[in-house]
């Protein structure tokens, strides 16, 4: 089957829309899938307003639909709502084609915590992005539950994975510092909370992985928090290996594949009870979700990290690619059908 995938975030970014992706067009090459990417590095760019380190495409909805007539493709998938996206919606709406989108990001709240623009709003302008879709894929159950209480309709549900041998406890240690560890992995931006964290009065030491618009601000109001940039492949492993609890204090992921990768390397998650970690680890005894994110802390580190490893060895990303794919094959149609 070809697939084209439309998407506003895509590499060099470092974030969760961009590992779904990966992972997902990698497993989809192992089946035998043609897969089309429409990404930023396929026009001009220009620097994101209040995040200059994310591009945005300079594209219209003629230019994508030159692209659907030279590709033809058996399915198309939007999954984000930037440029990108709405060009390719209003491309497929122009030709009758029909089409899937997913929700990765929270923007109403994201939107609200960053300019004075009310939640509605936002959720207005996303509910008309995606009411075309044959379905709009989303990760998990209380988002889904969330989606459909602000008027989203044609939900269908896209789970996440997790690469195990990649994240795995069995690697040398990267951090030589007082014990215990506590890790977070995440873009260090303003909606992940990444002060409620590092603001904590915790024993040991805390390590912060990952950059963004908040990183020189973190590193000034917290010189005492160890900040260990950008990592990726084996040196982020490494470095969730060498810890002893994982901390994810976002309020507003939609789901956070870094809690599966904290698993797989044997890392008990410390969060709160909010949709994200609710469903992804919520009630699997590899997490305390606490209100008292302090208290998440101290009491994660009684997890044994087995219990954590076999947990994330539940979680495939082939099982994801099937549950994406059978969601293109029903919204596409008996075109798409044939050709899986």
């Amino acid at each position: 089957m070809k697939i084209l995938i439309a998407t506003d975030a895509w590499e060099p970014q470092v974030n969760g829309v961009v590992r779904t992706l990966q992972a997902t067009i990698l497993d989809l090459h192992r089946r035998g899938h043609v897969v089309r990417m429409v990404t930023p590095q396929d026009f001009q760019t220009f620097a994101m307003p209040t995040y200059p380190d994310i591009r945005l495409a300079m594209v219209t909805a003629g230019a994508m639909r030159d692209v659907l007539v030279a590709e033809q493709p058996d399915a198309i998938h939007i999954a984000t709502e930037g440029p990108i996206g709405w060009a390719m919606r209003g491309a497929c709406l122009a030709l009758r084609q029909r089409f899937t989108t997913s929700y990765h990001t929270r923007f109403p709240e994201y939107v609200s915590a960053r300019v004075p623009v009310p939640e509605w709003m936002t959720y207005a302008m996303l509910r008309h992005f995606h009411a075309p879709a044959a379905h709009v894929m989303v990760s998990t159950e209380s988002i889904r539950a969330d989606l459909m209480a602000h008027g989203f309709t044609h939900l269908a549900h896209w789970p996440r994975g997790v690469d195990t041998h990649l994240f795995h406890p069995d690697r040398p240690s990267a951090l030589d510092l007082p014990r215990p560890i506590f890790l977070t992995v995440s873009r260090l931006a303003l909606e992940k909370n990444i002060e409620a964290f590092l603001s904590l009065d915790l024993p040991g030491s805390k390590v912060v992985v990952g950059d963004g618009p908040q990183a020189d601000a973190l590193k000034a109001r917290f010189p005492l928090a160890h900040f260990a940039g950008l990592r990726q492949g084996a040196d982020l492993a490494a470095l969730y290996a060498s810890a002893d609890a994982f901390v994810f204090p976002s309020l507003t992921d939609t789901y956070g594949i870094v809690l599966l990768e904290a698993a797989a390397s044997g890392l008990p998650v410390a969060a709160f009870p909010v949709p994200g970690p609710s469903d992804v680890v919520g009630g699997s005894g590899v997490a305390c979700l606490d209100r008292d994110l302090g208290r998440a802390c101290l009491d994660a580190l009684t997890i044994p990290s087995d219990r954590c490893r076999a947990f994330a060895m539940t979680r495939s990303w082939p099982a994801a690619t099937e549950a994406f794919l059978a969601n293109l094959v029903c919204a596409a149609g008996d075109r798409a059908a044939r050709a899986a």
